[in-house]
């Protein structure tokens, strides 16, 4: 997934590091899209029309995404693979643009098929199912009090030897002046997309990895960062690119309806503006 992982286990019994690592090939062997071989590549390219039997975690994630596409009006794609691809974000494409993409995914059980041009792409979705697997893995080994994390996003179960929660703080977008936001993770998952994790320079111009479907470029307003905390991982991780994309008046608003814990901190001049949805102010007081 180009990115680290680390572990904090209590008492973890022998073989962790083993469990661990054997949870993140079996993701990156089903969704990543640099690896040719892997479900998510195989299926961009099957025919037109043609159904292929997915892995469950690929399924439950795809599935996942295309809820999320309906929820955020197509603001989450898991289907921009290609959009990704000519912004230098993903490998190569050079296929047509396609309106709303995802509507171009079907599924049925365990298959799923394109009937458009279209390609997968779990980058802002996978590394939340990632963490929500390996926590899942070392619940079942018996495991009661972890943080794990990949890539900054986290998942904190359970307490520290000293009894005290997994505190963590939220990493603020470099360079601007923001309260820091420190979270006790017991539970519960925090996910943060930011313009300044990804991204490349094209002359003067930053470009950031967040892309906008509707425009098929990257997104081209001023948030500079959403966090999320919730239940899942995945859906922290999913909320949050979605809500980057939305930006701030959109997706802060989407979020407050859903009852999301959220902050957005947006740009102005070297500034960092900070808003918080009212589920998570509740929760900081």
């Amino acid at each position: 997934m180009g990115t680290s992982w680390s572990a904090q286990i209590v008492d973890p019994p022998a073989g962790c590091t083993e469990a661990i690592e054997a949870v993140l090939a079996r993701v990156i062997a089903a969704m990543s899209n640099w690896e040719a071989a892997s479900d998510i590549s195989r299926f961009n390219r099957t025919p037109i029309g043609q159904w292929m039997a997915l892995p469950p975690d690929m399924m439950t994630v795809l599935r996942a995404g295309l809820d999320m596409a309906r929820l955020s009006g197509g603001a989450f794609d898991p289907a921009i693979g290609h959009i990704v691809g000519r912004w230098g974000f993903g490998p190569a494409s050079d296929a047509p643009d396609i309106a709303a993409p995802w509507t171009a995914i079907e599924t049925d059980g365990d298959k799923a098929r394109r009937i458009a041009d279209v390609a997968l792409d779990f980058s802002g979705i996978a590394k939340g199912f990632a963490v929500d697997a390996v926590a899942a893995e070392l619940r079942a080994m018996g495991v009661a009090s972890f943080l794990i994390e990949i890539g900054g996003e986290l998942r904190g179960d359970g307490v520290k030897p000293d009894i005290q929660p997994w505190w963590v703080d939220v990493e603020a977008p470099p360079g601007l002046p923001v309260p820091i936001l420190r979270v006790a993770l017991c539970g519960l998952s925090v996910a943060t997309s930011g313009d300044y994790r990804r991204f490349r320079l094209e002359g003067a111009r930053r470009l950031s990895h967040s892309i906008d479907p509707a425009l098929g470029a990257p997104i081209a307003h001023d948030v500079a960062s959403v966090t999320v905390l919730h239940d899942s991982a995945m859906m922290a991780d999913a909320w949050a690119t979605a809500i980057t994309v939305m930006g701030q008046q959109r997706g802060m608003a989407l979020a407050t309806r859903h009852g999301l814990a959220a902050r957005l901190v947006r740009r102005d001049g070297g500034r960092g503006i900070e808003y918080m949805t009212p589920t998570l102010a509740a929760m900081l007081d």
